[in-house]
């Protein structure tokens, strides 16, 4: 069975002391919600400081980029590498707001997935499709397009020790939200591609939500079959918000 994971990508948000308040509220609430894996993604000139507060708790943590270069002449860029240094379990790559506002293509976003899990760094695959291509009937061929770009460099193998995360672009920060049965129709297509593959992998990948997902509708979205947790937004800034997701997972 699939253990949920909530994950809190918490975007270019935070001052050290609101995520020093911030963390404490997760790690005072943690224990309610044992059965599900809590995760957090701080702006990375904060990842120390939540190294230092989440010691010894069972909360993970990762950054929310990396660049696909081990080192060298890359200004601004970030090495895996140096994400080790701050015990890192997780990466997002290829966010929305990546490819969108940044221009990340699928093979880049590929090679950053490579490049994580070179370094024993579990990457967090993003996928989803724009409101045009929802309203195109082209979702799936979207989707579609996205993994094969990671299958065809790093092969199905990979989503053994990895993770996707469909987030409609359409329903982020919008108002508009998936119901829980549109988003189970992507999660399912994102399985079945996998499972075309090797159903074993398919079987094991844990495939989160990252369309708004709240409190108030966390519970709908996480009883459905192949929704396997959820990468949260602006609903992760809050504790017991938060925790409130999870609590709806277990």
């Amino acid at each position: 069975m699939r253990r949920k994971l909530v994950a809190g990508n918490w975007k270019m948000n935070g001052s050290a002391d609101s995520i020093r308040k911030l963390l404490q509220g997760i790690r005072d609430g943690a224990a309610e919600v044992a059965a599900v894996e809590l995760a957090v993604f701080p702006p990375a000139v904060y990842l120390g400081l939540v190294e230092q507060q989440l010691s010894g708790a069972a909360i993970a943590w990762g950054t929310q980029n990396l660049s696909e270069q081990a080192s060298g002449a890359y200004t601004g860029e970030i090495a895996g590498s140096m994400l080790l240094d701050f015990h890192c379990a997780y990466v997002i790559v290829g966010h929305s707001e990546r490819r969108t506002l940044y221009g990340e293509t699928d093979d880049l976003v590929a090679r950053k997935f490579a490049a994580a899990r070179k370094l024993g760094i579990k990457p967090i695959l993003c996928v989803g499709e724009t409101l045009d291509e929802r309203e195109q009937g082209v979702t799936e061929a979207v989707v579609g397009r996205q993994l094969k770009a990671v299958l065809d460099l790093e092969g199905v193998g990979v989503f053994s020790d990895a993770v996707i995360a469909y987030e409609p672009v359409w329903a982020i920060g919008t108002g508009r939200n998936a119901t829980p049965q549109q988003a189970q129709d992507v999660h399912a297509f994102i399985r079945a591609q996998l499972a075309a593959l090797d159903p074993s992998v398919a079987g094991q990948t844990r495939v989160l939500y990252g369309g708004s997902m709240k409190a108030s509708n966390a519970g709908e979205l996480l009883s459905m079959p192949d929704i396997d947790g959820g990468l949260v937004g602006g609903a992760s800034l809050d504790a017991k918000d938060f925790l409130a997701i999870a609590k709806a997972g277990c």
